[in-house]
């Protein structure tokens, strides 16, 4: 993933939200908001920053293994990755970073029953 490092940007991370998470769903947008409230946390380490933002980067990137534009399949590579990401860093995504992720999909989307 690290070669997605040079493509990832916090104003690209919320441009692609912004722009697609109605499309992505919201299994996807909550999963890239948890990895990406954990890297912000200065008490998560160096190296599990590394594979989030290799993961978010390669999320952002317009151009992936399986394009975005596909209907349905389009999103699948990216929650792969994603939920590779949160694999390695789950110790990292606690239960600080699922509030904030919680309530930012409450500001998108409204109270959603899970």
């Amino acid at each position: 993933m690290s070669e997605f490092q040079d493509n990832y940007s916090d104003a690209g991370f919320w441009e692609k939200l912004k722009n697609f998470a109605l499309a992505a769903g919201s299994d996807l947008v909550e999963k890239a908001l948890c990895l990406y409230y954990a890297a912000k946390r200065p008490e998560t380490p160096a190296w599990a920053k590394t594979v989030i933002v290799g993961a978010l980067a390669y999320f952002i990137l317009p151009l992936d293994a399986i394009p975005d534009a596909i209907p349905i399949a389009g999103y699948t590579d990216d929650l792969g990755a994603i939920t590779a990401a949160i694999g390695m860093v789950s110790l990292y995504i606690t239960d600080e970073v699922k509030l904030a992720a919680s309530r930012k999909m409450q500001d998108w989307f409204g109270s959603q029953e899970k």
